[in-house]
């Protein structure tokens, strides 16, 4: 019987590993495998939150003619969409499941409230942070670095497309080497783009260890909340 080592987590979520092949939406497959993936780590009696990305739909950045805090507020409402999504799923499934938002929607989720998340995780529920910090100019990578904080989480779980972090683009460069694992100050001064350099710094400031795995790996999730050697540890 596998173990946890973490007893509460954060996971981090992009918008694109939700659109799957398709690249754009959202991929019902795709989400029937992550859901099975956080109830696997759940049965384990891991504390879940979630933080989802809303690049399937649109990025703050794709706005190039707009402004920027507009831009970014259009993807705030993107991440929404994959919350729900999100909750659906899982709630299908048996799980009971919160979404709360950093802009208030209060037809669709709870606001976010952090005595209320903590409240839900301790009654064993998923509980899914959307709209990033809910401020322009802010990635949800910064936004799932300050939820982990707040919620005093064991460590960030960076679900990705890739199986960890690179010393350079594995797309633009074949000999591209993987990271079993790197200091804060490493990624840093390296310019890794795995993680932006916001987020990064707010982990290290509050002493969060970042796992920057493949979520498409078989029992990703499980492998890493139960300490096998997978993707790239920055600590």
């Amino acid at each position: 019987m596998r173990e946890a080592i973490y007893k509460r987590a954060l996971i981090k979520l992009s918008g694109e590993a939700l659109a799957g092949e398709n690249g754009t939406g959202i991929n019902p497959k795709v989400i029937d495998v992550i859901t099975d993936e956080i109830i696997s780590v759940k049965k384990l009696g891991v504390e879940i939150g979630v933080v989802v990305g809303g690049g399937n739909f649109w990025r703050g950045r794709q706005g190039e003619e707009m402004d920027r805090t507009t831009a970014d507020h259009m993807g705030m409402l993107a991440t929404v969409m994959n919350a729900i999504a999100l909750q659906d799923a899982l709630e299908k499934k048996g799980v009971q499941t919160r979404v709360q938002t950093a802009l208030t929607i209060v037809r669709v989720a709870e606001p976010y409230i952090l005595r209320k998340a903590m409240s839900h995780l301790g009654k064993g529920r998923v509980v899914i942070f959307a709209c990033g910090t809910g401020n322009p100019y802010f990635t949800t990578d910064t936004g799932a670095a300050l939820r982990a904080a707040e919620i005093g989480a064991d460590i960030l779980l960076l679900a990705k497309n890739v199986d960890g972090i690179y010393d350079s683009d594995p797309k633009l460069n074949p000999n591209a080497k993987k990271l079993d694992e790197i200091s804060y100050k490493d990624f840093i001064a390296r310019g890794l783009k795995a993680m932006d350099t916001t987020a990064i710094t707010l982990c290290m400031e509050n002493k969060i260890p970042v796992l920057a795995f493949g979520l498409y790996e078989k029992d990703a999730l499980l492998r890493a909340i139960t300490g096998d050697k997978i993707g790239t540890i920055i600590k």
